[in-house]
């Protein structure tokens, strides 16, 4: 099937393209294009990605010198610097956020969920800064001298594959992009202190899902009773009340669960509200900790994906960078499930960032080598020869 084929080229064939057109056609993108389509500008944005270039002036050398390739590639007629870049600055980055939300739900239905030993689907909802240079960067303010924007990230603890991003000025404060989520019924939705906005919460309590919050050190409750404590697994106590603050007791005037769960190994004490009553108290503290699995995912995509370094100045031209990271985040998820190479993304990146000119399978290219095996026929070989 894919004899023949350059490594890179074998890897679209997980974009679905037929999804891309259907999109770029509702929102015009290809409107006056001759040769330069959409399609082709998202291929140069993924090519980037998984190559690991730096810059826009480093991937056009680096496809100048195959531009005998260009055609086998999918990337169209070779195309020049300034009209890539004039190509992110005006194309609609509606087109490549549509489809990277398509991507984002194809593939969490492709990936398996972990355990986190709760029957219950469990979101992490946080948000990350990206600096920008404000003199160049004019739209993005953020402080006097430097600019910036944030990716809010609702991410699927169990599939572990974000589920909503928005991009905002990094003005913005966090409590605000909450007004962006559509509550799953049933689900947990975990929070850090930034989030502690009751009027918000309460919302989500009645759009019949959990949250599960850090509270503040100014809280006011009163306890209407108590369960049992746990001490020997860290739970000092676990109380069911109402808030009494005049304004906090107005945003949720319902009830509410309070947790204090000391963890041994920071030495450090914390207190979780929750709307939920009925699961341990343990599992609370426990679901609170998942939360850094979305801070290692904000991580991964800064150190592996290109979301640092923009190639135009616009906000469209930025935008378009974003979706395009996590659109190639998502392929390179959802090639670890279909192919079973059993290797961790990272490890894809590196391998997929010097093979997107080869012509060996992709399968072959991504399988995961048992050296142990290796080793051990490498020592039978051996101890034969000896006879």
């Amino acid at each position: 099937m894919n004899h023949g084929k350059y490594v890179f080229a074998q890897l679209t064939e997980f974009l679905p393209q037929r999804v891309f057109d259907t999109i770029v056609q509702k929102h015009g993108g290809n409107k006056y294009v001759k040769h330069f389509t959409c399609w082709n500008q998202l291929l140069y944005m993924m090519f980037r990605q998984l190559s690991n270039r730096d810059s826009l002036r480093d991937l056009m050398l680096v496809l100048d010198a195959h531009s005998n390739k260009s055609y086998h590639l999918g990337l169209g007629k070779q195309v020049t610097r300034s009209n890539l870049a004039k190509a992110n600055s005006n194309r609609p980055s509606v087109i490549f956020e549509e489809f990277a939300y398509h991507m984002i739900d194809l593939a969490r239905s492709k990936c398996k969920n972990v355990d986190l030993g709760i029957d219950s689907q469990v979101y992490l909802f946080d948000s990350t800064t990206i600096d920008l240079c404000l003199s160049v960067f004019w739209w993005a303010t953020f402080r006097k001298n430097k600019g910036g924007i944030k990716i809010h990230t609702l991410y699927d603890a169990n599939r572990r594959i974000p589920a909503f991003m928005h991009i905002t000025a990094a003005t913005l404060h966090d409590v605000n992009a909450m007004d962006q989520l559509r509550y799953e019924s049933d689900a947990f939705y975990i929070f850090d202190p930034a989030y502690l906005d009751y009027t918000r919460l309460y919302r989500l309590h009645n759009a019949g899902a959990y949250f599960v919050i850090r509270a503040k050190s100014n809280h006011k409750f009163r306890r209407m009773y108590s369960w049992k404590s746990d001490k020997e697994n860290g739970v000092l106590c676990d109380q069911i009340g109402k808030l009494t603050g005049y304004y906090t007791s107005r945003d949720y005037p319902g009830k509410i669960r309070k947790v204090k769960f000391h963890d041994d190994e920071s030495g450090r004490s914390f207190i979780f509200l929750t709307n939920n009553m009925e699961i341990a108290a343990i599992d609370i503290a426990r679901l609170y900790k998942h939360r850094w699995a979305i801070e290692l995912f904000f991580k991964w995509v800064k150190q592996h994906l290109k979301i640092k370094s923009f190639w135009g100045t616009s906000e469209n031209a930025v935008r378009i960078q974003i979706y395009a990271a996590i659109t190639a985040y998502c392929l390179v998820a959802i090639i670890t499930e279909d192919l079973k190479t059993g290797r961790q993304p990272y490890e894809i990146l590196q391998v997929l960032g010097i093979s997107l000119l080869d012509k060996t399978p992709v399968n072959e290219l991504l399988k995961k080598s048992n050296y142990q095996d290796v080793k051990e026929q490498i020592v039978n070989q051996l101890s034969l020869s000896l006879f």
